[in-house]
C-alpha cells in the first residue's frame, strides 16, 4: 500500500475510513490480509529535508529515514484495525507470520530494502501467488504520462517485458510503479502482481471479488 495514499498531503481520513470499512467487509466475506505500508511522501519530505540542510547525505541515512516512515504509515494502519489486527507490526519479512490473525501489518526492514521487495518475500513466506500493489496511478505505462502525453497504457504484461520500463536498480525515495530488485524477485517466484489506482478502491473491491477491474497484471 503506497503511502501516498495514506498521506497524499495531510492524512487523508476520507480514504482511510474508505479503505477500513472495505478491508472489514471483505474480512467478513472470508479474506485475510497482509498489508505492507509504503513511506510515500512522508518518507521524500524527510529525505529533502535533509538534503536541504545538509546537503548530500549517506545513502543509508537517507534509508533510514524511508524506513522510519513506513512503520509510521503501518503503526496508523494498525490503530485503525486494532480489534482485527495482529498486535505487533512485521518489520522482517524473511520470518514466519502467525496466521490466526485476519489482518497483519507489515512496514520497512533495513536499508537495501525497499516495501515492495519486503512485500515480495512476505509473499513468499505465505506461500501467496497473487499479490496487490496499490499505488496511485491507474495503469503502468509505457512511458511515465507525466512526461509524455502520448503514453501508452498496459493492462497486462510480464516481467520480463516490465523491467525494461524500469531502471535496473533501486534508490531510496525512487519513483516506479514497482521496486527493481523486487520485480526480478517477484520474477523469479512466478509472483502475479496487480497494479491499482488505491484512490479508486472500487477496482481494488474488484479485482478481490474476480471481477474485471482497471490496473495493470505483471506476471
Amino acid at each position: 500500500m503506497g503511502g501516498s495514499l495514506i498521506v497524499p498531503g495531510e492524512v487523508d481520513t476520507e480514504f482511510l475510513s474508505t479503505f477500513r470499512e472495505l478491508i472489514l467487509k471483505k474480512i467478513g466475506e472470508g479474506l485475510s490480509f497482509f498489508i505492507i505500508t509504503g513511506g510515500g511522501k512522508t518518507a521524500r519530505r524527510y529525505q529533502e529535508a535533509a538534503h536541504a540542510v545538509r546537503g548530500d547525505l549517506d545513502r543509508e541515512d537517507l534509508d533510514w529515514l524511508g524506513i522510519h516512515s513506513t512503520r509510521l504509515n503501518a503503526h496508523l494502519l494498525r490503530a485503525l484495525f486494532s480489534e482485527e489486527a495482529q498486535a505487533r507490526i512485521v518489520k522482517n519479512p524473511t520470518r514466519r507470520v502467525s496466521g490466526r490473525s485476519n489482518i497483519i501489518i507489515g512496514a520497512g526492514w533495513k536499508p537495501g530494502w525497499s516495501t515492495d521487495y519486503c512485500a515480495v518475500l512476505a509473499a513468499k513466506q505465505l506461500g501467496a501467488k497473487k499479490m496487490v500493489n496499490l499505488s496511485n496511478i491507474d495503469y503502468v505505462y509505457d512511458k511515465d504520462p507525466r512526461k509524455n502525453v502520448d503514453a501508452q497504457k498496459i493492462e497486462r504484461i510480464e516481467w520480463s517485458n516490465f523491467r525494461k520500463l524500469i531502471p535496473p536498480t533501486w534508490d531510496p525515495g525512487l519513483s516506479s510503479p514497482f521496486d527493481p530488485v523486487a520485480a526480478k524477485e517477484a520474477e523469479a517466484l512466478g509472483l502475479e502482481v496487480a497494479v491499482i489506482n488505491g484512490t479508486k478502491l472500487e477496482e481494488f473491491n474488484n479485482y478481490l471479488s474476480g471481477k474485471p477491474f482497471a490496473g495493470t497484471v505483471i506476471s
